[in-house]
């Protein structure tokens, strides 16, 4: 099972890159990779002993962690410069060592400076023989020169605490819209001249950088989610330092940097596809999952209908609603290890709005585990507490996305989204194509095409069929837009599946380690099946 969490992976999509493809090409024609020696090498020292917490003893010696400085504009020296954060773990037989292998964790705004940690959760042994892993964050991420809207917490809680996950009243609608603005109005205030350089083509090149940094001709490299735009955008730019890159969990990059209302629609639809299968999935596992007495898509529809009217309120717990069912569910589809903790937890919640003899006894007893697990923090009571988190999320998918509407247009947005994507649509309409529309990022440098992976060696895309986050025809036109490509499909649930598939996990090793190209077109099964 992979160690890292695969998060807030924020896609979807269909569609071409259209007149701004070229253009694009024309202006990235001019970007020329960095060379290796012309580069300044990266400095390697000690870890802190905090990054490494949970290495065995015997293997701290593999690691070593250094800062590289990169310029915020790389085009403009004169803006300033940013430290991205590196973590390495060394290849065990250095004899035959590859080279080095980039690691990206998706999000945007997921770290990966310790992803290496858990190479042995999604890699095969030999891919741990042969190269150095190395994770980092993204500029604005993490340890890299975190982004900040907010200088405290406080701040931070007032505007994130008016935002309602799926509004439904004219209040709740207004407060939340007001809200996206009030978080503009702090970024623009607060994030300093990054802000207008948090797009994935900063962070690619950034990329192009740390490669030549560490002494790698060509670059190879390992994306999931976000990280699979990243992957492509790479491969687009700099396809001939392109030695082997495999994305997992995928973004149409086309749709993504063409029209971010479109691609939104389609990531809600993604969940919904995905909901309706693991429904399916219960209902044939018979007693293997709680929910499967009676009709489960009928179950599930009814109750969501209830939260919708008002919240339901479980022994000992604090009440359910709307906003927190369509959250817990949606963040229980990334993971085909909770399925039978969602299917409990529909159960509960079933029985506790059906309340009838035996059926209340157990309701006493009734705990949730998945759904509205995460609990909403009293704000910290000391003045002032400074912000620690990192606003990198909406400052990368509000460069990248392009949203050509006004915020006054999402609630019909949202009315529409919804009739087509019950569970999910409003849900979606609310978060980036709320935010974005008032983003004050101003004019990002961002890679739109033409997407064409012009590589000496195919790309690997993976992709789930029933993958919520990134739905599978996504990893198909990834898959054609590139061009050169070998498409893995998996018949399985959850976001990405490295790591959880011994077949891909094979193909994966020996495309890394000896750039032997898989077959096109083959279907894998996951280690495990839900129930």
């Amino acid at each position: 099972m992979r160690s890292f969490a695969l998060v807030g992976a924020l896609v979807a999509g269909v569609g071409l890159a259209g007149p701004a493809g070229t253009a694009a090409a024309a202006e990235d024609a001019a970007v020329k990779p960095a060379a290796v020696g012309a580069t300044p090498a990266v400095a390697w020292g000690t870890c802190p002993s905090e990054l490494l917490a949970g290495v065995p003893a015997d293997q701290l010696g593999l690691y070593s962690c250094a800062r590289y400085r990169v310029p915020i504009d790389h085009d403009n020296a004169s803006v300033g410069t940013i430290d991205i954060a590196l973590l390495k773990r060394a290849a065990r037989t250095p004899g035959q060592r590859v080279g080095s292998l980039f690691l990206n964790p998706g999000g945007p705004g997921g770290s990966g400076l310790t992803m290496p940690t858990g190479g042995q959760y999604y890699f095969q042994p030999q891919v741990l023989d042969r190269f150095d892993l190395i994770g980092f964050d993204p500029r604005g991420v993490g340890d890299s020169n975190p982004l900040r809207c907010f200088t405290t917490q406080e701040d931070a809680d007032e505007v994130f605490g008016a935002q309602v996950g799926v509004p439904l009243s004219r209040a709740e609608i207004s407060s939340t819209l007001a809200s996206y603005r009030d978080y503009g109005r702090f970024c623009r205030n607060n994030a300093g001249a990054l802000l207008n350089h948090m797009s994935t083509k900063d962070v690619v090149r950034d990329l192009d950088t740390l490669r030549a940094a560490v002494g790698d001709q060509k670059l190879t490299f390992v994306g999931f989610s976000y990280g699979t735009l990243i992957g492509s955008t790479y491969t687009s730019m700099f396809p001939k330092q392109s030695r082997a890159i495999v994305i997992d969990g995928n973004v149409d990059p086309a749709l993504r940097t063409s029209d971010g209302v479109q691609y939104d629609r389609e990531r809600a639809q993604g969940f919904e596809i995905a909901l309706d299968a693991f429904l399916k999935r219960c209902d044939q596992a018979g007693a293997k999952c709680a929910f499967s007495d009676g009709n489960p898509r009928a179950k599930f529809d009814e109750l969501r209908e209830y939260l919708r009217k008002q919240p339901i309120t479980l022994p000992g717990a604090d009440p359910l609603d709307i906003s927190r069912f369509t959250g817990g569910v949606s963040s229980a589809l990334y993971s085909p290890a909770r399925f039978a903790g969602l299917a409990a937890d529909l159960q509960a919640l079933y029985t506790a709005i059906h309340p009838a003899g035996a059926q209340t006894q157990a309701l006493q007893a009734a705990k949730l585990t998945v759904v509205g697990s995460g609990r909403q923090g009293l704000a910290d009571q000391n003045p002032d507490s400074p912000y620690t988190s990192d606003d990198s999320y909406f400052a990368v998918n509000c460069s990248d996305k392009p949203f050509r509407i006004r915020q006054e247009q999402v609630p019909d947005i949202a009315a529409k989204w919804e009739r087509e994507s019950r569970t999910f649509g409003r849900y979606q309409a609310f978060a980036d194509t709320a935010g974005c529309p008032v983003w004050p990022a101003k004019k990002p440098d961002v890679y739109r095409g033409p997407w064409r992976a012009k590589t000496d060696v195919p790309v690997v895309v993976v992709g789930n069929y029933y993958d919520p986050a990134t739905q599978y025809k996504f990893a198909q036109r990834m898959a054609a837009e590139l061009g050169n490509t070998r498409l893995l499909s998996v018949d399985a649930f959850g976001h990405c599946i490295l790591g959880d598939a011994l077949g891909v996990d094979q193909a994966v090793a020996d495309y890394l380690t000896d750039l032997k190209v898989p077959a096109n077109g083959q279907v894998f099964q996951p280690n495990v099946q839900p129930f």
